[in-house]
């Protein structure tokens, strides 16, 4: 593979050779290297999977659906898990403490054996069920203390991924992550969550999601091959992910969520490209979770709050609950959701997770009414921004109490009158 990899000192030496062909009778001589390495890795095994081909091949537009609509799966779903008005969750990952990363590291270097860290993420992720039961949540995770990255942890696990050691990419702030390189077809060789998702499910007799990334996520966020459309890669990606919708809810999840939080970052620089790209990122969802059952409820999360262009889109992803950054604008992004537009569940996050502040009940419950006002109670979900992973502990016990205290006020009070219910 690093034949044809080409970072900046390779992308420099091509620059060179481009310069010297250029009005030159040995053009091709001085091309043909580089054109052998692109043939080779066209013909190689290690790119073209052909039962991954075959499999997509075989799609037709039937694959692309949930059985049924919203109105009789939201049915389904509540007689089988009854939860409070306005439910509470979050959006998947609990703080990343030292203590994990160091335990991650240890078992890298193997300092700690493989049973000692699978104990060491059980006793976390018990850890973070209490911690919720004692809040008072409704809709639990598992924390997510095994994951390295959202992007990376599943790359690790999927066929047609490698890894840099030292290919750091800055996110925001100082937060860095170290994108996959998506080199060949993708397929799922094993079960990438179960392990954990059980082991959660096991220890509370409340609902835990199970947390997947979508094949969107996962295409924006790596190095991705370029002799295919990315269209062609990111439908591999949705059959890999939808081998681990099957198995969960096989295993008996109620709610399984598939994170695209790169949907909205992936729109093309170019106007007129945008509608071909939203409408087969989009086809990429529902090809992951098409076939969950009625009764299995799906979540997503995105990230960014400008949806107003592409809000047609977004109810086409038909997620049974969305849950979105709506804190920063006051819930002003409600307004592209409200007046009967999107008639699914949603979750507008309630405070922002990206800065150390901790908000009050007070602040919160406001939010929660004007979130009110716009969608009606009775689709609402609450639930931060984003994931907690960046933050400490001291500031997420805080604010998730809060959050648990604003509820219960709002669920004791009449609800705010909707624009349209």
């Amino acid at each position: 593979m690093r034949g044809w990899l080409a970072f900046a000192a390779q992308k420099l030496e091509e620059l060179r050779t481009l310069r010297t062909a250029a009005g030159t009778v040995k053009r091709e001589a001085l091309l043909a290297p580089s054109r052998a390495i692109g043939a080779a890795r066209r013909g190689s095994a290690h790119t073209n999977d052909e039962a991954v081909r075959e499999r997509v091949a075989a799609l037709t537009p039937a694959d692309y659906a949930r059985a049924e609509p919203f109105a009789a799966r939201q049915a389904a779903q509540r007689a089988r898990v009854t939860l409070p008005e306005l439910p509470t969750t979050t959006i998947g990952s609990f703080p990343q403490t030292a203590e994990i990363r160091a335990a991650r590291r240890a078992r890298r270097d193997g300092e700690l054996s493989e049973a000692d860290y699978e104990a060491f993420l059980e006793r976390e992720i018990e850890q973070a069920i209490r911690f919720q039961e004692r809040l008072g949540l409704d809709l639990l995770v598992h924390g997510e203390p095994e994951r390295n990255d959202m992007v990376e942890h599943f790359g690790e696990q999927l066929r047609g991924f490698a890894f840099s050691a030292n290919g750091w990419v800055q996110s925001y702030g100082s937060r860095c992550v170290k994108p996959p390189i998506l080199f060949g077809d993708v397929s799922r060789p094993q079960a990438m969550t179960v392990r954990w998702w059980r082991w959660a499910q096991s220890r509370t007799s409340k609902p835990v999601k199970g947390m997947l990334t979508g094949p969107v996520t996962i295409l924006q966020w790596s190095f991705v091959r370029d002799d295919q459309p990315r269209r062609e890669t990111a439908t591999q990606i949705a059959l890999a992910i939808q081998d681990e919708v099957r198995e969960l809810e096989a295993e008996g999840a109620f709610a399984i969520q598939v994170d695209e939080a790169a949907l909205r970052e992936g729109l093309p620089l170019q106007a007129a490209a945008r509608a071909e790209w939203v409408a087969w990122a989009i086809d990429a969802f529902r090809l992951t979770v098409a076939p969950a059952r009625s009764e299995t409820q799906v979540h997503t999360h995105m990230c960014y709050s400008e949806f107003g262009s592409i809000v047609d889109q977004i109810v086409r992803l038909d997620a049974d609950v969305i849950s979105i950054e709506a804190s920063r604008s006051g819930m002003d992004v409600l307004d592209s959701f409200g007046g009967g537009v999107y008639p699914n569940e949603i979750g507008p996050g309630v405070y922002d997770i990206h800065a150390p502040r901790v908000p009050d009940a007070d602040e919160i419950e406001a939010l929660l009414a004007a979130a009110e006002a716009r969608i009606g109670r009775e689709r609402l979900w609450v639930n931060p921004d984003c994931g907690l992973k960046t933050r400490r502990w001291e500031e997420v016990e805080p604010a998730l109490t809060a959050l648990v205290e604003a509820t219960r006020r709002r669920r004791a009070a009449a609800p705010a009158e909707a624009a349209v219910a």
